[in-house]
């Protein structure tokens, strides 16, 4: 597919005004919602051939999600795409104010591999409500799903409005080298920089949906089976290839050794004796990941799991103890089923080590007391998170979802969707039936003190 061309063939379809009714975008979001319907089962089977995902956990955190968020965006957009209307201010009367949603117009969504369908689908949502084309780029990491995208959007909708491009750096590069009216990444930090310097060059906005390493904290006074059992789930999820996944584990001294056992006793109940064995076990993605999460496995203590299979790619869920803040697993998102943790004693010193880290795109908090609440919310700052559970904050479509600093910029997911493909035009519509003169020349007294008035 020739890049340019379709550059050129998106831009005339938009000049066209094609894509502004709302009842035009309204259509495509109810034939995406029906196209996902009569695909579920082949979007299983390419999730199940790309990761090993279980049905349940695909429609859980791939496909269910999709389908919410269309039927929310479906039910929310006449009112999101009406204009604000407001009179204007004593200082402009007589007049009228208002707000505009207006698309941005070529977009461009980059998706990662480890939620292929649903990270590929969400930000498309958004861009289609709004009213903007879009070319969306797969993750070749994921081929059965990219190419099942390519057919079922291609089913849907003509290049010139939404076209889907496969392949892998050299694509994204060449993608990249072009000039589009707003940008969606997700994915790493570091490939989010290059993302970043690219759109730079044509001042182009953009959201980079990032990772980082995202941590739990369990003070003495959480409730330990069922912080096991909400820690592992987040944890293992996917193989721990979840951008929000618990990435290491800080638990006060006093309950430590409580919560090993418990995190041994949910993985097992989980996964049981032999999680090889386990047909549900989510792989690696690759070789290349499989390979660096194996060197991580040499640092620290391992208390349970650590086996792997490297024919299959799998690797058991497995918790590190004997772990600092300078260990290797510490110094890059693990993106795994690793889990290291590091005790602690005093709250206020676990707050005031976060704090010269970088910014995660996650924060998980297990107390039962209320000023514990208040110190780590107010005292942290995070892309979002859960108090006692992990992972579910993303899924409600009522909330956004974004990271800060290293984390990423921008937020997506229901009405910060629309918000973030949206450009809001101001306009004060002001009457002709009489003008106020204090603010033309000459100045004077008199009407200056009128201006203070007006402008108190």
């Amino acid at each position: 597919m020739n890049t340019t061309h379709i550059l050129s063939e998106q831009r005339r379809f938009f000049a066209t005004g094609a894509t502004l009714p709302v009842t035009t975008r309204r259509l495509a979001l109810q034939k995406l919602l029906e196209q996902i319907r009569r695909r579920e089962p082949q979007i299983v089977a390419a999730l199940q051939a790309d990761l090993n995902k279980a049905e349940l956990e695909s429609y859980m955190c791939e496909i269910g999600i999709v389908r919410e968020e269309l039927r929310y965006m479906l039910r929310m957009l006449p009112k999101w795409a009406r204009p604000y209307s407001r009179r204007a201010p004593l200082s402009q009367f007589p007049g009228r104010s208002y707000r505009y949603a207006e698309p941005y117009g070529q977009t461009l969504i980059i998706a990662p591999w480890n939620y292929p369908f649903q990270l590929t689908l969400m930000p498309l949502i958004g861009a289609l409500a709004a009213g903007n084309t879009a070319i969306v780029k797969p993750s070749a990491y994921a081929p059965a799903t990219s190419a099942l995208l390519a057919e079922l959007l291609g089913e849907l909708f003509k290049p010139e409005w939404v076209a889907v491009v496969e392949g892998g750096r050299a694509a994204n590069a060449e993608l990249l080298a072009h000039r589009f009216d707003y940008i969606f990444f997700t994915g790493s930090p570091a490939v989010g920089k290059t993302v970043m310097e690219a759109a730079a060059k044509h001042l182009t906005p953009l959201t980079l949906e990032l990772g980082g390493k995202s941590p739990v904290i369990v003070d003495d006074s959480a409730k330990i089976e069922l912080a096991a059992r909400r820690i592992a789930f987040g944890k293992y999820l996917n193989a721990g290839q979840t951008c929000v996944a618990p990435d290491y584990l800080l638990v006060h001294n006093s309950r430590k050794q409580q919560l090993l056992e418990a995190l041994r006793q949910a993985t097992r109940d989980f996964f049981g004796e032999q999680p090889l064995n386990n047909p549900e076990l989510p792989r690696i993605i690759n070789d290349k990941h499989f390979r660096r999460l194996l060197g991580l496995l040499q640092d620290g203590r391992i208390v349970f799991g650590g086996g792997y299979d490297e024919a299959r790619l799998l690797i058991e869920p497995t918790v590190i103890d004997d772990i600092s803040y300078y260990s290797p697993l510490m110094q890059e998102e693990i993106f795994g089923p690793l889990l290291p943790v590091i005790g602690y004693d005093d709250l206020q010193q676990v707050i005031g080590d976060l704090r010269e880290l970088p910014k995660p795109l996650a924060l998980y908090l297990f107390t039962e007391q209320e000023s514990v609440k208040r110190q780590v919310l107010s005292g942290l700052r995070f892309g979002g998170g859960c108090v006692n559970d992990t992972i579910i904050h993303l899924a409600d479509k009522r909330l956004s979802f974004g990271g800060v600093g290293d984390s990423g910029m921008g937020a997506y997911h229901g009405k910060s969707s629309f918000d973030s493909f949206s450009h809001y035009k101001s306009v004060v519509d002001k009457s002709t039936r009489f003008d106020l003169p204090m603010r033309y020349h000459p100045y004077n007294e008199k009407n200056l003190r009128l201006i203070k008035r007006f402008l108190k």
